[in-house]
């Protein structure tokens, strides 16, 4: 940070502090943004060749923010990741210019790059039932093979994203026919539990060595601590090498493939939206991935007009 003011660093630790309070980021968020908006700042210190003070950001123009953007495709960085680090100086930017009363225009009006999103893609049907089995071969433990079908059986049946699954807590066991899932931006929704997800579980808690706790994690490593998720995502990298799977068979994909298996059987839009926990119809609409046959099928199936 010896290219940034005193004045700067102390004002980028105080946003990252209200970050830390306010919007409860996690700790790599916070390190990625701290790294984003630094980046930023020591360009503009070369670019007008003299630190910059809070007075100096709040002169920054358009022709100074297309500079670093340029800089920033000069050096390499692709459309996807110079999105993120805007979004991050635009926060900070949004944050500083309230506190410290100036116009941010020019840095919030910029455009970030277009980029197309990449999500996951869902595994076939068959593909997603077959995961499910050979994730219990992976281990010659009983206790361990069970939760490991247990928590891929939340993730592919319920729509879960792999942190609500391991943030599960004793309190949630027996699994009851819907579960209250805090997801992200502490968002509330009724998720149903089929009953393959409840034998999964009741299986499992059956086998699991350790004592359950109502405060402590349903899902436990292999010495009674919470389950890391990178114990999920290795028995399933381990899984779909078995399968011939492609590497985007991951955890996430098998959200995905919820999502679009149900859309793919005639599930409302709207309702499989809230299954998720999606803001916006929009974003369940690019998590879904059902081909346009297969629409029009449904289409001409359930139109009252068809």
């Amino acid at each position: 940070m010896s290219l940034i003011s005193p004045a700067c660093r102390d004002a980028l630790q105080h946003w990252l502090d209200s970050l830390s309070a306010l919007a409860g980021r996690s700790e790599n968020t916070q390190a990625a943004y701290r790294g984003d908006v630094t980046e930023f700042l020591s360009f503009m210190t070369l670019h007008h060749n003299e630190r910059q003070g809070l007075a100096p950001l709040a002169r920054i123009t358009v022709s100074d923010m297309r500079a670093w953007m340029a800089d920033q495709r000069g050096a390499g960085v692709g459309a996807r990741s110079l999105a993120r680090k805007l979004s991050a100086v635009k926060s900070f930017y949004r944050w500083l210019s309230e506190r410290e009363g100036f116009e941010p225009t020019a840095v919030l009006s910029t455009r970030a790059p277009k980029f197309t999103k990449k999500l996951p893609r869902p595994l076939a049907e068959d593909a997603a039932r077959a995961m499910i089995d050979t994730v219990e071969l992976q281990s010659t433990n009983d206790w361990i093979s069970a939760r490991d079908v247990a928590v891929v059986t939340l993730l592919y049946g319920c729509g879960l994203r792999i942190s609500e699954a391991l943030s599960l807590t004793g309190r949630d066991a027996p699994l009851p026919d819907s579960l209250r899932i805090l997801g992200k931006g502490d968002k509330e929704r009724i998720v149903p539990v089929i009953p393959a997800a409840r034998t999964a579980v009741e299986r499992y808690l059956q086998l699991c060595p350790h004592p359950q706790s109502r405060d402590k994690a349903l899902f436990r490593g292999v010495r009674g601590g919470a389950l890391n998720p990178r114990a999920i995502q290795g028995v399933m990298a381990k899984a779909r090498m078995q399968l011939g799977l492609p590497a985007t068979a991951t955890p996430h994909a098998l959200r995905h493939s919820f999502a679009t298996h149900l859309l793919s059987a005639g599930g409302d839009l709207r309702a499989i939206q809230e299954l998720l926990g999606h803001a916006s119809l929009s974003t369940t609409q690019a998590y879904t991935a059902v081909d346009t046959a297969r629409l029009m099928e449904v289409y001409n199936r359930a139109h009252p007009k068809a």
